[in-house]
């Protein structure tokens, strides 16, 4: 059985932010791990987004992302709705952002050019262990998104759509049974 990426709680995702805070690129690298962790989406989804795809004409940042089925994994585009904490968070971003053409990259590499997947999955399992988070991943905030939902009585259908799954059975398997949640269980019956 493979070993899955850790979920992170309230608390850890709170030490996960305030160690970013105190590191070098720290406004994009919060960024980055919160579209993983409020939007579910999938780091690659995070490296291929754009400007044009957050911000809309009159400048205001979009309720949802439209990505393509090239910025998606199972080539079919999806949406990604954005809830207004993940707006704000943009907002504030984008303020320190110089764009150029608005189909650049939302977050550039050190170099100025776009990120790779693997280049940025290095860069967030970097950041997960340097913050002593072991066993997080890259794949910690897609993972913890769907089990965050799924604790608070989420439908795995609607999971499902949010995921942009096909298949039901991988958004289930994208579930962490945390213990607390197996307690709260048993005191229903």
């Amino acid at each position: 059985m493979t070993k899955h990426a850790r979920t992170l709680n309230e608390r850890e995702l709170q030490r996960l932010l305030d160690y970013v805070a105190k590191t070098k690129n720290a406004k994009r690298n919060r960024v980055i791990l919160l579209l993983t962790h409020l939007a579910g989406m999938r780091i690659g989804e995070v490296a291929a987004v754009r400007i044009c795809d957050v911000v809309s004409s009159d400048g205001s940042v979009r309720d949802e992302i439209n990505l393509t089925a090239e910025q998606t994994k199972g080539k079919r585009g999806r949406t990604v709705l954005l809830n207004e904490r993940m707006r704000a968070e943009l907002t504030r971003y984008l303020q320190g952002v110089t764009v150029a053409d608005p189909k650049q990259a939302l977050f550039a590499s050190q170099r100025s050019d776009a990120f790779t997947a693997n280049s940025l999955t290095q860069v967030v399992n970097g950041i997960y262990k340097q913050a002593g988070l072991d066993g997080a991943s890259s794949h910690s905030g897609r993972r913890g998104f769907l089990t965050n939902l799924a604790e608070k009585g989420v439908s795995v259908r609607v999971m499902m759509a949010l995921a942009g799954h096909a298949n039901m059975a991988t958004t289930q398997r994208y579930i962490d049974l945390r213990p607390g949640v197996l307690r709260n269980a048993v005191e229903l019956v």
